[in-house]
C-alpha cells in the first residue's frame, strides 16, 4: 500500500492544476474583456508617459 501513498499527492496536484488551468482559460475574454484590455492600455500609457518624461532633458 506504500505505492497508493505515494501516487495520491501527484494524483492530487495533477487534478488541481488541471482545474486552475481550466479557470483560466474559460475567464479568457467574455464580458470583461474590454475593461481588462483598457486597464492594461492605460498602465502602458503611464509607464511609457513616465519613461518620456524621464528620458527628455529638463530644459
Amino acid at each position: 500500500m506504500d505505492y497508493v501513498s505515494a501516487l495520491v499527492p501527484p494524483v492530487v496536484m495533477a487534478v488541481f492544476f488541471i482545474g486552475v488551468i481550466r479557470v483560466i482559460v474559460k475567464t479568457q475574454g467574455g464580458a470583461n474583456k474590454a475593461k481588462e484590455d483598457a486597464a492594461v492600455d492605460a498602465v502602458l500609457a503611464r509607464a511609457d508617459g513616465a519613461r518620456q518624461a524621464a528620458a527628455s532633458p529638463d530644459a
